[in-house]
């Protein structure tokens, strides 16, 4: 698989676009929960892509089945990663996590993919960062303002790669997020324990 990026031909002022091969690059995600799980299976066995995590509350089994290498620190993520994805729930310990000093701190040939929340990432930050190269481009499905408006800098770079916050919105996608919640209301009226409980603690306050 192939990532475009646009540069310009040697010589002319033509901007043409040049792939970056997936293969042996280096994939960090923060959060390894079920969809960052998903990716680094996807990633490791597909692409054939080093994979590195940070999540402090991972177990190191985890890590270990899938194969992929857990790092203490995220700088060390950030400095290691061509490619940085996003994973992790949006709480007061992520808001704001990737600033202008994390984006720094990444190499300037690698990409920021955020499919999380969009308050993870400082916007004006990742806005400079991408002006002034200090990363290469960035993936979105997520924005701090939704829809963003129209003259939102982020729409007029040829740097970025945008999704309407729609990524799950297929017919396969929608029918089973409706089955689902449909089981799991189902589960509760048996007095079963739904999987995917916000709320939690007010389970055991439950009418009976």
């Amino acid at each position: 698989m192939l990532i475009a990026s646009r540069a310009k031909m040697a010589g002319s002022g033509a901007a043409f676009c040049a792939g970056t091969i997936l293969v042996g690059k280096t994939l960090g995600l923060v959060g390894m929960g079920r969809v960052g799980s998903r990716v680094a299976r996807i990633c490791t066995g597909a692409f054939q892509m080093r994979v590195l995590t940070f999540d402090p509350y991972v177990n190191p089994q985890r890590t270990h089945e899938l194969g992929i290498e857990a790092v203490s620190r995220l700088d060390a993520l950030l400095a290691a990663s061509d490619f940085l994805s996003l994973h992790c729930p949006l709480t007061e310990e992520t808001r704001g996590m990737i600033g202008a000093r994390e984006l720094r701190a990444m190499k300037p040939t690698a990409y920021l993919i955020n499919t999380a929340r969009a308050q993870i990432v400082e916007e004006a930050a990742l806005v400079q960062a991408l002006r002034e190269g200090w990363i290469a481009g960035a993936a979105l499905d997520v924005f701090w303002s939704e829809p963003p408006p129209f003259d939102h800098p982020l729409l007029k770079m040829d740097n970025v790669i945008l999704a309407p916050h729609i990524g799950s919105f297929t017919h396969e996608g929608v029918m089973r997020m409706s089955l689902g919640s449909v089981e799991q209301v189902l589960m509760v009226l048996r007095g079963e324990h739904p999987p995917n409980l916000v709320n939690a603690e007010v389970w055991e306050r439950r009418k009976t």
